[in-house]
């Protein structure tokens, strides 16, 4: 499976080693992870994906991804589904950046592109939740093109729906 690319970010598929390393904190590189990389979030991810691959094996192309700058090749950030699409084509998503980032379009930038690649793929739906006080996660969704469908006492509910999955999606490179 190739990367995902857009104009300023690489989008890196990660491998069970590399979910391994994420998990542990131990890069293969220590100059590849940016200051704070990886997140609780990205540790939590690493090991849901690991424990996917032991339970019902490896799910890639719908695993986890490395957010990594282009200028510098930093891992900056996580990207990724909570898992395959279920019966009706349904997925969840998660993602995170190192705080020092925040605040440049990242992470709607990669949440635009693991969109597209799922629309390509035949997905129907993406979902993804926020707390009610993470402002910045809730304006990364809408500016994605994701909608407020619902919220309760400690989340509030976004989607995105597509019919026709066939469209031409603009796909990253």
């Amino acid at each position: 499976m190739d990367d995902l690319g857009t104009a300023r970010l690489v989008l890196h598929l990660l491998s069970v080693d590399e979910s391994r390393r994420v998990a542990a904190g131990e890069p293969d590189d220590a100059a590849r992870w940016a200051p704070g990389y990886p997140s609780q979030g990205e540790v939590f991810a690493a090991r849901r994906f690991l424990e996917t691959c032991t339970n019902t094996g490896d799910p890639r192309p719908f695993g986890n991804y490395e957010i990594r700058r282009r200028e510098d090749g930093q891992a900056i950030g996580g990207v990724g589904f909570h898992g395959t699409p279920d019966e009706n084509g349904s997925v969840t998503i998660g993602y995170g950046l190192v705080p020092s980032v925040h605040g440049n379009g990242y992470a709607s930038e990669a949440l635009r592109a693991l969109l597209a690649f799922a629309r390509a793929r035949g997905v129907t739906r993406v979902e993804g939740d926020t707390d009610h006080d993470n402002t910045a996660s809730q304006h990364v969704m809408i500016a994605a093109g994701m909608r407020l469908t619902a919220e309760d006492d400690q989340l509030k509910y976004y989607r995105i729906d597509w019919t026709d999955t066939t469209a031409n999606t603009g796909l990253p490179h």
